[in-house]
């Protein structure tokens, strides 16, 4: 039995210095029916908590450990530059050195701007996209999460969806207005908003795997039509990458799926597990950004140091031959074995993963095709799943509508070791 004497500890205080105790919402656990444990350390695909218990990791900070914690060359890296001071607000070399891996990696990448975080890019590339078109709308499809900036907090997703948020208060009907939602994976509606208000619309914003709801793999024709029609009616196509890009191949899903988007939104992976964002796209959409174009975006630590040096360690790992050979091999032994066990204990559920990400969502046979679907997940079953997970070490995603990460470090034993673990949790189960 584990015991979080000091994890309970540090949340009373939590809860009266910090809304509900966390900086950011699903962290706080309460779709699972438990507190949150807290972190002293993380070390390859183990997180230790302030308790001394060891978990295997498999949210890997939502993404950006794709390499694993407190990896030698990231730390080296990151080191290296803390030596020179920690931010300039002055150009750096390895703003270039990143810029120019970025490029190098994405294939639809022209040009590329930094910022602090994936909401930042988002915002940025919404904004960059009516001031190249100069028009209002934007559209978005249910369940896919874009930061919290007001335009997007319309049907989005995992954090409103796990609180049982009924739209977003605190963000005006009038900036909402020019945002249209549409089911995700449904080209009939989709077709149909394009016929209404196609001229209207400068951007389709789209995660190309959606990973806020849980994994929502495309239908095979979906990305290839959104890029057609989007073209025709000379709307700015978006693909937010912040959790695809470099998770599914180095160039992301666009790579993937060889769909390519007019601009991209970047974050987690470039970073390293440092806070970063980034946008980047068509040379003559970005040209209208200040300080060549008209449309103004700005940050104090934008390209920062120490970021800059974890991301360009992280993906100069990521370079290396086989790298997602192993992670496919291993994110699959894992989902495979965790739906025979479901299967063998009579537990329904649904596997759904691209790549080293991946959902089990309870309570469905599947396939899980859109957010509708996605919300039938039975989450009470999910909240038992993680409690039993939790004690047996393994570290899941504290809801049932978010993504698992598997990392490089994830070795056979480990994989092997959930599976025993599961195995015991679906019993309990059953």
């Amino acid at each position: 039995m584990h015991h979080h004497h000091l994890s309970n500890s540090y949340f009373q205080k939590a809860q009266e210095l910090i809304p509900g105790g966390v900086n950011s919402p699903v962290r706080a656990c309460r779709s699972v029916g438990c507190d949150p444990i807290f972190v002293e350390k993380g070390e390859g695909c183990r997180l230790f908590d302030v308790d001394g218990n060891r978990y295997i990791d498999y949210v890997c900070s939502w993404g950006p450990m794709i390499i694993g914690h407190a990896y030698p060359e990231v730390k080296a890296a990151v080191a290296e530059a803390l030596a020179s001071g920690t931010s300039f607000g002055v150009p750096t070399w390895r703003e270039v050195a990143l810029a120019q891996k970025i490029v190098e990696l994405v294939p639809s990448i022209e040009q590329v701007r930094l910022v602090n975080s994936g909401t930042e890019a988002t915002m940025s590339a919404i904004r960059l996209a009516r001031g190249y078109t100069g028009r209002k709308k934007i559209l978005k499809f249910d369940g896919c999460y874009h930061g919290h900036a007001d335009s997007f907090l319309v049907k989005a997703g995992s954090g409103v969806a796990t609180l049982g948020i009924p739209g977003s208060p605190g963000v005006p009907e009038e900036v909402v207005s020019n945002t249209l939602a549409v089911p995700f994976n449904d080209l009939e509606a989709l077709k149909t908003v394009l016929g209404r208000e196609g001229d209207e619309i400068a951007a389709i914003i789209v995660e190309p795997v959606p990973a806020n709801m849980g994994v929502v793999p495309p239908r095979e024709d979906f990305l290839p039509k959104l890029r057609e029609w989007t073209e025709e009616k000379g709307i700015v196509l978006i693909f937010d990458e912040v959790i695809t890009g470099f998770r599914l191949a180095p160039g992301g899903a666009q790579e993937y799926f060889h769909v390519m988007p007019d601009l991209t939104c970047l974050g987690k992976i470039i970073g390293g597990g440092l806070p970063v964002g980034a946008y980047g796209g068509k040379q003559e959409i970005m040209e209208k950004i200040a300080p060549v174009g008209p449309v103004y975006q700005a940050g104090t630590l934008s390209g920062n140091p120490l970021a800059t040096a974890a991301g360009l360690a992280t993906l100069e790992v990521l370079s290396r031959p086989g790298v997602y050979e192993v992670l496919e091999e291993r994110a699959g032994a894992l989902g495979n074995g965790l739906v025979e066990i479901a299967g063998r204990y009579g537990i329904t559920c649904c596997l759904q993963r691209m790549g080293s990400m991946m959902t089990t969502f309870f309570g469905q046979r599947g396939p899980v095709i859109d957010f509708e679907a996605v919300l039938k997940s039975d989450t009470n079953l999910y909240a038992r799943f993680f409690r039993h997970m939790l004690e047996e070490g393994v570290y899941l995603a504290p809801s049932q509508f978010e993504a698992g990460f598997v990392s490089l470090v994830h070795g056979w034993d480990v994989i092997e070791e959930t599976l025993k673990d599961a195995e015991s949790a679906f019993k309990n189960l059953a």
